[in-house]
């Protein structure tokens, strides 16, 4: 039995954390498609077939954990269908199909094979029930047996409530129906739905589904997913923490780490190597700081993920990513719940999306600088590359590579 695992995309629906393949974004010391690949593994699929760009990130990154996987090369970000062809040469009678950044794979993938074994099938495909079918693959059925899947249906015409989620096993006879749509939207969609008229695939239906990392808040679920199964209780020797230093649950801190003294640290939270905590500071439940990050005298952080080397002063973190190497001023609140307290909207593309949180601050770039006293509003997405002038309110997104300052009513934003 083998597995493709899909990194190939741009990922931009993720954006501003797409600066690489979203599957490299680091959580606990390792990139999110070294949890996928475990969960693989886990569950005995000893081949796995990455398909990667031509900039090869994910092959540089997993050289180091798994010497023995497979690549294959997609030109341009053509769809998974024309994705799974460029593994063709790989692949044997059946096979999984997901994305990289399924964390959550090894419960899945051991249901889909019990499956596999005691119906004796080629074929199974993933269903979950979801309230908004208009947005989804859903699934039209016969009893367990899938008939076609149609992608976003118009309201009140949907087949089913069941939409496709992300991990399929699929016999290789889809290949030439994979060649004949792959230039086709939704392509590996297509291929499935022709390939159900030629022979039987199973359904099975799940009671719970961890969201994959479509938009840039889903890090969050994966990042609790993570800290469950993975987080264990340590402290490294090498690390200097002052005995005023205040520990609580589960609470990981890595190698060559410096926590100055009156710190509060409640688990569960991971920090990274070479990190250093100063005076004073509050690490709230939830929190993630990769290596070489330094946080400030006074800082409070809430729930946040902080990427490689992320360096702040004081000031208010609540429900925030920041992307590598972002330099963070004084007085800085990211503010992460509505005056209303209704849930946070977000846009994406142009798009007003439903974050679904009602707790959700700022999600940043990678190199991104702000000044003094700055502030955010709830569910805001602030681009690579910017510098955000001091005392600036950031109201709504700004794109990669901006200027932006902002103080009452005056506002200048240019192009760097």
């Amino acid at each position: 039995m083998q597995a493709v695992i899909l990194a190939a995309g741009e990922s931009s629906r993720s954006w501003p954390l797409n600066y690489q393949h979203k599957s490299l974004i680091k959580m606990m010391g390792k990139p999110l498609i070294w949890y996928t690949i475990d969960g693989l593994q886990k569950a005995g699929i000893k081949e796995i077939i990455v398909v990667q760009n031509q900039k090869r990130e994910v092959e540089k990154e997993l050289k180091e954990y798994f010497p023995s996987i497979k690549y294959a090369i997609q030109k341009k970000p053509t769809g998974m269908g024309n994705a799974i062809l460029e593994a063709e040469s790989y692949l044997g009678k059946n096979f999984f199909i997901l994305n990289a950044e399924r964390v959550d794979c090894l419960e899945y993938i051991t249901q889909i094979l019990k499956k596999f074994r005691e119906e004796k099938t080629a074929s199974v495909l993933l269903a979950s029930r979801t309230k908004t079918p208009w947005l989804f693959g859903i699934l039209k059925i016969e009893e367990n047996r899938v008939l076609e899947i149609v992608e976003k249906p118009r309201k009140g015409r949907e087949p089913s409530n069941l939409k496709v989620v992300g991990i399929y096993l699929i016999s290789k006879n889809i290949v030439p129906y994979l060649k004949k749509f792959q230039k086709r939207e939704n392509s590996l969609e297509k291929s499935i739905s022709f390939l159900a008229k030629k022979e039987r695939i199973e359904l099975l239906i799940l009671k719970k589904e961890l969201p994959p990392l479509k938009y840039p808040w889903h890090l969050f679920g994966i990042k609790n997913f993570l800290l469950e199964k993975y987080l264990s209780f340590g402290i490294s020797d090498s690390a200097q923490i002052a005995r005023s230093c205040q520990i609580e649950g589960k609470v990981f801190i890595n190698v060559d780490c410096k926590i100055f003294e009156n710190v509060v640290i409640k688990g569960p939270c991971y920090i990274g190597k070479n990190c250093i905590i100063g005076n004073n500071a509050l690490i709230r439940e939830k929190s993630v700081i990769e290596d070489d990050c330094i946080i400030g005298a006074n800082a409070e952080i809430k729930n946040c993920i902080f990427q490689e080397n992320v360096h702040c002063h004081s000031g208010y973190f609540g429900d925030s990513i920041f992307g590598r190497n972002c330099r963070v001023g004084a007085g800085i609140i990211t503010a992460n719940v509505r005056l209303d307290r209704q849930k946070v909207k977000s846009f994406v593309k142009g798009e007003k999306i439903e974050t679904g949180l009602k707790r959700l601050g700022a999600i940043v770039g990678e190199n991104t600088s702000f000044g003094i006293n700055c502030s955010s509003m709830p569910g805001v997405l602030i681009g690579s590359n910017c510098f955000i002038g001091p005392k600036s309110l950031v109201k709504a997104n700004i794109e990669d590579n901006i200027f932006f300052y902002a103080k009452f009513k005056e506002v200048k934003k240019k192009k760097i």
